[in-house]
């Protein structure tokens, strides 16, 4: 039995309801070849198949978080740990794949763990102009006696053009407590004094600390074994793309990157060979019909971890005065 607090999606297709697999799209309905009939939608299925039945240049962000090169087991698919160059060839394959699809001002964002970043840059700065290398830090980890406990994934920033793309630098700013506050005759520079607190809204750096994976008592997990957060996604959705854009997730999962998009004001095509994970993202997208609230992102901010508090007075106080 499960604690009443833990809220973790991971029901089997049996008992998936009738109104969640009625949404997701199968190859043999011969529908994907109408990007209207997709736009929206989870496409369950091989993504080196579907997507040469894509449009070309109607993407305008893809979100590209393939198996990472270790021996991970997937829903019926167990991925094995392959030498640097097959994983180079394996790369290339999704490339090649999903580049015709990109507008000329589109933006991808590639998620890897530190071992697979090293064999993939090489290879992703032939076809796309590398912007910047992420590093977040998840924190968990397994533990390691003879080596550092591994905590952080890299994300990628590429863009087709080296000039031309979206970047919405101001829609990505990070609320932070200010511990020494620093007065200018006697008025505070650069931060605000709240009754919350003191707070500086800073610009975002290439080093994410403030979000944590999914875990059992958030609304968002599921029991995919690699899911990203909603507030991760967010962050990428709301810096390389705008409102009513196309976004692409050839490896979907459980569905974050695509009810975010939904929380956002995005159009999306999600694609994802389990069908069971396909249920689970789609179980969250008809949640988000009437939750669009995303655990970490506040009154237009991304907020430090540990200030839920805060960001629940804020939330509050919005609903009184619309009342």
């Amino acid at each position: 039995m499960k604690s009443k607090r833990n809220k973790t999606i991971d029901f089997d297709l049996a008992h998936a309801p009738k109104e969640v697999l009625d949404k997701i799209i199968h190859p043999e309905n011969q529908h994907l070849l109408d990007p209207k009939a997709i736009r929206d939608h989870i496409v369950n299925g091989d993504s080196f198949q579907i997507l040469g039945q894509l449009p070309p240049a109607s993407i305008d962000l893809a979100l590209i978080d393939p198996p990472y090169n270790l021996d991970k087991h997937y829903d019926g698919l167990n991925f094995k740990q392959m030498d640097d160059q097959q994983y180079q060839q394996y790369t290339a394959r999704w490339v090649k794949a999903v580049l015709p699809l990109l507008k000329s001002t589109a933006s991808v964002y590639v998620f890897a763990d530190w071992q697979t970043s090293i064999a993939l840059a090489p290879l992703l700065s032939q076809y796309f102009t590398i912007q910047n290398r992420i590093t977040w830090q998840r924190e968990k980890g397994r533990g390691a006696k003879a080596n550092w406990k591994n905590s952080m994934e890299d994300i990628w920033f590429l863009t087709k053009d080296p000039h031309h793309y979206t970047f919405n630098i101001e829609d990505v700013k990070q609320r932070r407590r200010v511990i020494a506050p620093y007065r200018q005759n006697g008025h505070a520079k650069d931060w605000q004094e709240t009754k919350r607190g003191r707070f500086r809204d800073t610009l975002p750096s290439n080093f994410w600390d403030d979000i944590s994976i999914p875990y059992w008592s958030m609304a968002e997990n599921t029991g995919h074994p690699t899911q990203k957060p909603e507030k991760l996604m967010a962050k990428v959705i709301l810096a390389s793309s705008n409102p009513g854009d196309l976004i692409l997730d050839p490896f979907a999962g459980a569905g974050s990157s695509l009810v975010t998009a939904k929380k956002l004001g995005r159009h999306f095509i999600g694609i994802e060979q389990s069908l069971l994970y396909c249920a689970w993202g789609q179980y969250r997208l008809n949640m988000a019909n009437h939750d669009s609230r995303i655990q970490g992102y506040t009154d237009g901010v991304f907020w430090e971890r540990n200030t839920m508090a805060q960001q629940k007075r804020i939330i509050n106080n919005k609903k009184k005065s619309a009342k």
